[in-house]
């Protein structure tokens, strides 16, 4: 009873002004219409004419009607291309705004990311890797894992990063939250050189590929690859909500949240772990994707407050209905070419993230 109390006391220490529990239940039930909504923009939208309605249609009745050519060139562009599509984005969508709220909360900073702690830029580094050198040195390991080196190196990049970081972090069993940032820079810049030095050896195809994966795309969305990734992510996303009432307490400084009772050390190990194994899987398979871990848990902060109780299943809606829609524009904006979505992302993200810095400085009044 009294520790559900002092639980309770910390929830509504964070959610600050007011209770805006009815707002958050609002605004969840908006964004689970507005991710529905984007699905099914995204099964409509494309270069190609195919229509969504006509497959739904087969697989309700069991027979698809009119040309049977036309039909099985809808089923293959709308289950095989869009649908995985679609689904991976909604994963990684949701991984990354989810995994940015949880930074911004373990770190106590409305401007924290995922990428802050080096993960991005170790996943970064394993992709290049595999890109420039899987026809030489690691032959053998592409040749064994087929299209799965990709993004397996790529998560065992960012796994290794995180490592890395827990094992300069951490002394005599404690995590110093300010020492894993500034050693997440160091180790990002890091793997930043180390894939500069790849970029140096890559051939001009191999350039072409490195560019476009760096800018972020979902064009490569396949069954093969959400089977690989998938279980991660979900499971990361699983996990999360029960680092929430942790993250409530810790905003009210990590010596109180000790004395609230929570374990903050075990807290800080299975979020880092928990942000390395989401956006670690997940530029596995996009690329750099930008700024929707800032983004979206800064604009639900705004709506509905500060509570993670909320704030991550909102998160996790919000992200994947934008980066669904802003795929939606990536691929249909200079049909039938493909604009990388970490150019729409960086576009939409980047003056909202400057109109945060400004707000921070006071320029703006909110």
């Amino acid at each position: 009873m009294i520790g559900q109390s002092i639980a309770a006391s910390a929830d509504r220490t964070v959610a600050g002004d007011g209770d805006r529990s009815g707002r958050a239940r609002l605004v969840i039930a908006l964004a689970v219409v507005m991710l529905a909504a984007a699905v099914f923009l995204s099964l409509t939208s494309g270069a190609s004419d195919a229509s969504a309605v006509n497959v739904v249609r087969a697989w309700l009745s069991g027979a698809a009607p009119g040309d049977a050519a036309v039909n099985a060139r809808d089923h293959l562009i709308v289950y095989d291309i869009r649908l995985p599509r679609v689904i991976l984005g909604m994963l990684i969508g949701a991984a990354l705004a989810v995994s940015g709220a949880v930074m911004q909360g373990l770190f106590r900073n409305p401007l924290a990311d995922p990428g802050l702690i080096g993960v991005s830029a170790g996943a970064s580094l394993g992709a290049v890797a595999v890109i420039v050198l899987g026809g030489t040195m690691l032959a053998p390991v592409t040749a064994l894992l087929g299209t799965l080196a990709l993004p397996l190196a790529a998560f065992c990049g960012g796994l290794a990063t995180t490592l890395v970081l827990y094992q300069v972090a951490t002394r005599r069993g404690q995590t110093s939250v300010a020492t894993m940032l500034l050693a997440g820079i160091a180790l990002a810049a890091l793997a930043m050189a180390l894939t500069g030095i790849l970029i140096f050896l890559a051939d001009d195809r191999q350039l072409r590929d490195l560019t476009f994966w760096q800018l972020g795309s979902l064009g490569g969305a396949t069954w093969a690859k959400i089977a690989s990734v998938g279980p991660i992510i979900v499971l990361a996303l699983a996990a999360m909500p029960f680092l929430a009432r942790g993250l409530n307490a810790l905003a009210l400084g990590e010596a109180t949240a000790g004395h609230l009772g929570i374990p903050v050390q075990r807290l800080k190990y299975t979020a880092t772990i928990g942000v390395s194994a989401a956006v670690g899987a997940s530029v596995a398979v996009s690329g750099g994707i930008g700024f929707v871990g800032i983004v979206v848990p800064h604009l639900l902060r705004l709506l509905i407050g500060p509570d993670n109780r909320y704030l991550l299943p909102a998160s996790a809606l919000l992200g994947a209905t934008l980066l669904l829609l802003a795929d939606a524009v990536a691929r249909t904006i200079v049909a039938p070419a493909e604009l990388p979505i970490g150019i729409v992302t960086a576009i939409a993200g980047a003056p909202f993230f400057l109109w945060i810095l400004l707000r921070k400085r006071g320029v703006v009044d909110l």
